[in-house]
């Protein structure tokens, strides 16, 4: 050990001492190394999150009238095509689910139908935007058969959770043990209408159907559902305000 006296010099003492302190306050090699992974980490999450771009083009069917038994339906498919092939891959085969008589051949050629007993039948998916990890799609469809009265319709709305890679449910979005909660405060907001068209609260239920709007989320309700048809397809909003610690963080728009 140094020994001190009054002919060693205070400059050098003063260094030393303030390197030692110094170095006890530089953080070790491996908080600097957790530290950097963890940010890594954090940056490799946010880029796992692609930015979609979209749009919406035909689906190619063998031949767009499809003829059964005793009658024939002409089809219009349109899907969307982005930027991510599990995205694209998701809605192409949900049009196959949900039409697949559109993919059958037939032996029949459409120029021996009659186009006034055509049935006809519309498929369309749309991009609508995104919200960091979340991005929102349509799919509006319409199906009108020969001779009726009028036709039906339904927009079916598609949120993508882009981190998980699947479909964001309404029961995913309410926190655990709040469902009741968020159907009060979804009937509070939406009280008038639901008066007006005598709907009490214990009929009331959450639409797996909801899209993202300007000041909250949005329940769609198929016709006839919970009004006639001439009311359409209703919607109920349930405000962002009110949905604060009812529906889950992540599934509230930053």
């Amino acid at each position: 050990m140094l020994q001190w006296d009054r002919h060693y010099p205070k400059t050098l003492l003063s260094v030393l001492v303030l390197a030692g302190f110094l170095a006890g306050c530089q953080p070790s090699s491996s908080t600097n190394q957790a530290d950097a992974a963890k940010q890594n980490s954090s940056e490799n999450a946010e880029q796992a999150i692609p930015l979609i771009t979209a749009q919406t083009v035909p689906v190619k069917l063998q031949q767009s009238v499809v003829c059964e038994t005793d009658e024939c339906t002409n089809y219009q498919l349109a899907t969307v095509k982005t930027n991510v092939a599990w995205i694209d891959e998701y809605f192409l085969q949900r049009i196959k689910k949900d039409v697949p008589l559109a993919f059958k051949a037939t032996q029949k050629a459409a120029s021996e139908v009659n186009p006034s007993q055509v049935n006809q039948n519309q498929y369309r998916a749309r991009y609508l935007g995104q919200n960091n990890h979340l991005a929102s799609f349509v799919l509006d469809s319409s199906s009108y058969n020969a001779g009726a009265a009028h036709g039906m319709y339904h927009s079916d709305y598609v949120v993508l959770d882009l981190s998980r890679k699947q479909r964001v449910m309404a029961d995913q979005l309410v926190q655990t043990g709040k469902q009741q909660q968020v159907i009060d405060a979804l009937y509070e907001a939406n009280q008038q209408w639901l008066s007006e068209h005598e709907l009490s609260k214990d009929k009331l239920e959450l639409s797996d159907n909801f899209y993202y709007g300007v000041h909250g989320i949005v329940f769609v309700y198929p016709l006839y559902e919970i009004a006639s048809y001439a009311d359409g397809m209703p919607e109920l909003t349930l405000p962002y305000h009110m949905a604060q610690g009812l529906i889950k963080p992540e599934y509230l728009p930053k």
